[in-house]
């Protein structure tokens, strides 16, 4: 029916109209606001993610440097460089996705249809947050990828440890 009415406005040589449906049209006027939040919204995530490796490093090195011992212990009972490398980035993946989970269910919790408007000179814009399982996902593998990068550097630092001199430590 919409098809047909919008046939005979366009094609009627007195009238010079674009014809589509309101929520085309406001979807059109949001189209600018939308990419604006998106830009801003990877900007602020990125910005996030470079602390929480920052964080996940501060606490990764932690954990070697609490575990030294047990890590030349490892060595010494024959272990390899790469099961100890493993090991240390193991534990900050399963240290990301228990981040990931808690941080995904906070915002599930808090913002999943939360309604919020904008202004332009024009028009006011409203939309809904939407908290889809396509978005949790992405957001646990974004925290796997902070928590493996947050790995990699107290990892190598464990495996390039002296086995002899991590053993006398008290």
């Amino acid at each position: 029916m919409f098809a047909a009415f919008r046939q005979s406005l366009q094609h009627n040589p007195r009238l010079n109209v674009s014809v589509q449906r309101e929520s085309e049209y406001f979807a059109d006027q949001a189209q600018g606001m939308s990419l604006f939040i998106a830009i801003v919204g990877g900007i602020i995530a990125l910005l996030m993610g470079g602390g929480a490796v920052f964080g996940a490093i501060n606490t990764m090195y932690s954990a070697v440097a609490v575990r030294t011992r047990e890590i030349a212990m490892l060595r010494a009972l024959g272990f390899g460089r790469i099961p100890v490398l493993v090991s240390v980035l193991m534990e900050a993946l399963v240290l990301g996705f228990v981040g990931g989970v808690c941080g995904g269910v906070l915002a599930y919790l808090l913002f999943n249809g939360f309604e919020a408007t904008t202004f332009n000179q024009f028009s006011i814009i409203a939309f809904r947050f939407a908290v889809t399982p396509q978005l949790l996902l992405l957001g646990i593998l974004y925290a796997l990828v902070m928590g493996l990068l947050g790995g990699i550097l107290p990892g190598l630092r464990a495996v390039r440890l002296p086995i002899a001199a991590s053993l006398r430590q008290t």
